[in-house]
């Protein structure tokens, strides 16, 4: 259906494009090759390119062509683009690079490329994430990889503090937590508002299932997390999950000695905290 929909779509620019082509300006060359890089249409493209339009073109976020192809996964139109000199490195207004975008949507084949062709692995996105970040929140380990074996840095925060092992944390993505912790994270770190990875795990992201939030903890506690550290609220990873209404994650962290009679610094136990009245009778009970 997609690929279909996608020749059609393709179909009609290229019609478009023969007809407007004895009046078509440079300035519109270019906006249609975006059009083209956004369909995967490479005949088109390659006709476009080869009379006048622009890889350096930008649409009014500031992105080039190279950049929709890598949003939306095009490898060949990525080679393309890259064979008639498309800037690699090229930033929108949010300072988003192609492999930014690549890497955000884990479009795994077109990162590689941009980074075999030697994209500068660094260069962050809006709000100074790192691609590993973006790719780490998108759950590429792959990418993530691939990146790291370029020199990707992964300590590197964000504008607000959190490095790349928050994000995959905070998505559950174990495969990508155990690859930066190997890394001589320390696990007991302290990010923003004094969180550490296991508060960041038992308040796993709401589009996160309970399943694998629940391995990331156990991962966590069996490689030394303590259980009972307090972020700058005075609050507990029990805490954080009984607010969230994780059940069965505060169950994990009850069972592994999580104290449920800590207070907050406004004086309120894991058990004032959830609204689930069946996690409350066991977080008072005895």
């Amino acid at each position: 259906m997609a690929v279909g929909a996608e020749s059609e779509r393709c179909q009609e620019l290229g019609r478009g494009f023969q007809v407007a082509k004895p009046q078509i300006s440079a300035i519109e060359k270019s906006l249609t090759l975006f059009s083209a890089a956004d369909g995967n249409c490479i005949a088109l493209a390659t006709e476009l390119l080869d009379s006048g339009a622009s890889v350096d073109a930008r649409d009014r976020f500031g992105a080039r062509p190279l950049s929709h192809a890598a949003r939306f996964g095009h490898l060949e139109m990525v080679d393309l683009l890259l064979a008639h000199g498309a800037p690699i490195d090229a930033r929108n207004l949010a300072g988003a690079t192609a492999l930014y975008a690549a890497a955000e949507r884990g479009h795994v084949s077109v990162a590689q490329r941009l980074i075999e062709s030697g994209a500068d692995v660094k260069l962050p996105g809006r709000s100074g994430i790192s691609p590993v970040s973006a790719a780490a929140y998108a759950g590429s380990d792959a990418i993530v990889e691939a990146l790291l074996a370029h020199e990707a840095d992964e300590r590197v925060p964000d504008d607000t503090g959190k490095p790349p092992i928050v994000y995959a944390t905070a998505r559950a993505r174990l495969d990508i937590v155990k690859r930066l912790l190997a890394r001589n994270i320390d696990i007991n770190a302290r990010y923003p508002h004094d969180l550490t990875l296991l508060m960041w795990a038992s308040g796993a992201d709401e589009k996160v299932g309970e399943t694998e939030a629940i391995e990331v903890v156990k991962y966590l506690l069996d490689a030394g997390a303590h259980i009972d550290d307090r972020d700058a609220r005075g609050r507990t990873a029990l805490m954080i999950a009984a607010e969230g209404g994780r059940a069965e994650i505060a169950t994990v962290l009850l069972a592994r000695g999580a104290d449920p009679s800590l207070k907050d610094k406004a004086g309120k136990r894991a058990a004032d905290l959830t609204a689930l009245s069946s996690l409350r009778e066991r977080l008072e009970a005895p």
